[in-house]
């Protein structure tokens, strides 16, 4: 079909820009990416096809920002404010940062591949590097509690780039949505749930219990973090164990316990 395939054609039926369109669909249908009112940037975001499904999923009470070195066309059925320029570049991130506001983005996502070599290897390691930008612009950007979705081609930097996303984020999945071609070697990252928390796990923390939760357990605060402490009572003052880190909230248990 000189690759005009099924995805090609549906854009055009259904008045997308780029096939790439139903990759972010399907991604979002199996991660459950984006709900009405969200904010979202989309790194490397021409000619818009990510942006048309960004926002048609937040709705009229949502913010969606692309940003491309590329001019990207004004997007006729949608309120969507454009950023042309270099990510990596301080003159940009400012007028991301002004766009996406105070409060952060509840989603960033980046579909970014480098101009192809040939050289798988060159290829690849290009398509690490655009990624670990991103990454860099999601972490400035991100709410606590935010998400992550950015291409990258498999190879042997892979695993390290994930592992490094996985380290500040809740979890980490690979994906590989329908629509990617069976010949491309491209995987998605998807990381939910930004951590934020001012403790990690196996921290070892004085803390003083300021109130009791809704299921009885105890609860400190962290720089304003909460910490949630079982069989505890509000005024006590003692050392505990962080066991599990949320992008808001955590979970630890007195350290004498954990000792015995």
């Amino acid at each position: 079909m000189g690759g005009k395939d099924e995805y090609y054609n549906r854009s055009k039926q259904q008045g997308y820009r780029a096939r790439s369109a139903y990759k972010l669909k399907q991604l979002d249908e199996d991660a459950d990416l984006f709900d009405s009112g969200n904010t979202v940037v989309d790194l490397g975001a021409a000619p818009g096809g990510w942006l048309q499904v960004a926002a048609e999923a937040v709705g009229e009470g949502g913010t969606v920002v692309g940003v491309d070195l590329q001019r990207i066309d004004d997007l006729e059925d949608h309120d969507v404010e454009t950023i042309r320029g270099d990510m990596t570049e301080e003159r940009t991130r400012h007028y991301l940062r002004e766009a996406v506001g105070e409060g952060g983005a509840d989603v960033v996502v980046s579909d970014m591949a480098p101009n192809m070599t040939g050289e798988y290897s060159l290829d690849h390691a290009r398509s690490v590097h655009l990624a670990r930008q991103a990454f860099d612009v999601a972490e400035e950007l991100l709410a606590p509690g935010g998400d992550f979705v950015v291409k990258v081609f498999q190879g042997e930097d892979l695993d390290a780039f994930r592992e490094d996303v996985g380290e500040e984020f809740e979890y980490v999945r690979t994906v590989s949505p329908p629509a990617s071609r069976d010949s491309s070697s491209e995987v998605y990252l998807v990381a939910k749930g930004l951590l934020t928390a001012p403790v990690e796990a196996g921290d070892r923390i004085e803390v003083t219990i300021e109130e009791r939760g809704e299921e009885g357990d105890g609860i400190a605060y962290v720089e304003g973090y909460s910490l949630f402490v079982p069989d505890t009572e509000p005024g006590e003052t003692l050392t505990v164990v962080v066991d599990d880190v949320k992008p808001r909230f955590g979970f630890a248990e007195r350290a004498a316990e954990r000792d015995e």
